[in-house]
């Protein structure tokens, strides 16, 4: 580490205090003690507006490819005309759940030739889409890329720059972003519900196996039955590894570990939310805690990130974790946190916890008052009881409040908007700026991790600075 770097780094930590980097996990304090909190249900509303049919293909079909196939579909008017993966067992399964119609391939190019594909789906390893991304537009195919947009920081641009030039309809993959939580969570939060924004806690820990990425292995894994040579194409050679394939969330060359994987849906909550370029200056620190199976991505990880003053936001801080060893369970929330509330986003809910200070400062109680000569004492009571009412003494109630997203499927919802963007021309919720803006920051979080290093970022002109 350079010498200008540790006086940076002593610089920022001295700068943000006492906070520190784990978050804590314990619920909103008194949340359901003292009241009975209001409950109302978000309802849905369809968006679709025409059957036209779109034809698509998928390139990846793990787990997430499934995932939106199976969303994608769900809409009418959507027709799946092929398939493509490195594995054969995968390929051979996609015929048997969608139907020997479709067509199946190794090569993700065969399908962008197609002059009756109008949409591609990737699902891939992280390190494929960019690539693939940028392929399928000069092709002139409208794309939906999974989260993260990118897996390097100097892919951003260049994608963002073919997108605009092509004019195709990309939306990014980070689905929360269509939940109505979220939506009522930006419309509460603008409404100045919770007050002037200070700060924000979010996390997304994790309690198993399968949660850790330990995804089960196929029986048959081979450089027969697996196109390992193009799946590494543009990284370090390296000899045929089912593990690292089947697995590859867990390795830097292949994907982009946890912060790539889950800090990127909580930006994009909050970016949406609060109509957020991002953050200028991000650190993290980790550990690789619990699932040494080999890894080289931590599975204990902490961020800070300071965000500047905007329009839209006041300067604050937000610090984020996953924990994928939490030791009690999955967890999932952004909470934000003002000067007159807490809001809260998991799942499909959105909850507010009020609490406002009274306008007189106080007296007494936990304080110097009572170490002063009594004479001192009865001077300063009277006075304050003179300057303020009893009004002015009464902390203000504001009932805590909730909001339910009732019957929401936030994945179908996302390729709503997608394909509704394809239909009609209207922009879709998570375009590739909104996407990149979301994911560089976590980008940065494992180059400040693997560098010991605070990241300065211009989230205007989503770039490095030094």
């Amino acid at each position: 580490m350079s010498k200008n770097t540790k006086t940076n780094r002593r610089k920022f930590l001295k700068a943000i205090g006492s906070t520190s980097l784990i978050i804590g996990a314990s619920p909103l304090v008194g949340l359901a003690a003292n009241h009975k909190i209001k409950e109302h249900i978000i309802q849905n509303k369809s968006r679709i507006s025409s059957n036209n049919k779109i034809q698509i293909a998928a390139i990846g079909t793990g787990i997430m490819g499934h995932h939106n196939i199976d969303s994608a579909l769900k809409v009418p008017g959507v027709e799946l005309m092929a398939a493509c993966d490195l594995y054969d067992g995968r390929l051979k399964h996609a015929k048997e759940k969608y139907g020997k119609k479709i067509d199946v391939t190794r090569d993700y190019r065969e399908l962008l030739n197609r002059k009756d594909i109008d949409a591609v789906l990737i699902s891939t390893a992280d390190v494929w889409h960019a690539r693939i991304a940028i392929d399928a537009m000069e092709k002139g195919k409208h794309v939906y890329c999974e989260k993260p947009m990118v897996k390097l920081i100097g892919e951003g641009l260049p994608l963002i720059e073919k997108y605009k030039k092509q004019q195709i309809v990309m939306q990014v993959g980070s689905q929360t972003i269509s939940g109505l939580a979220v939506a009522k969570a930006k419309e509460l939060y603008h409404a100045g519900e919770i007050g002037k924004l200070n700060c924000i806690e979010a996390a997304y820990d994790r309690q198993s196996a399968l949660g850790a990425w330990q995804y089960t292995l196929p029986t048959d894994a081979s450089p027969k039955t697996v196109d390992w040579d193009s799946f590494i194409a543009g990284t370090e050679k390296s000899s045929f590894d089912a593990t690292k394939f089947f697995r590859w969330r867990n390795y830097k060359e292949f994907g982009t570990g946890v912060s790539g994987d889950l800090f990127v849906h909580l930006l994009t909550s909050i970016h949406f939310i609060l109509n957020s370029n991002g953050p200028n200056k991000v650190f993290s620190s980790g550990q690789l805690s619990y699932w040494k199976d080999g890894r080289n991505v931590p599975d204990v990880m902490a961020a800070i990130m300071e965000y500047p003053e905007t329009l839209t936001h006041p300067e604050f801080q937000l610090t984020l974790r996953v924990n994928f060893a939490s030791g009690k369970g999955p967890t999932n929330y952004v909470r934000f946190i003002g000067e007159e509330g807490v809001m809260e986003v998991s799942g499909n809910s959105v909850t507010i916890q009020h609490s406002i200070m009274p306008e007189a400062p106080g007296i007494g109680g936990w304080d110097s008052l009572a170490t002063f000569p009594e004479a001192m004492q009865k001077e300063l009571l009277n006075n304050y009881n003179g300057k303020y009412s009893e009004k002015q003494k009464t902390r203000p109630i504001k009932e805590p409040i909730k909001y339910v997203a009732q019957n929401q499927d936030k994945h179908k919802d996302h390729f709503i908007d997608f394909f509704e963007g394809i239909r009609k021309g209207t922009p879709v919720i998570e375009d590739p700026v909104f996407g990149f803006r979301a994911c560089a920051p976590c980008l940065l979080c494992n180059d400040s991790y693997f560098n010991q290093e605070i990241m300065n970022w211009d989230p205007v002109k989503m770039k490095l600075e030094k």
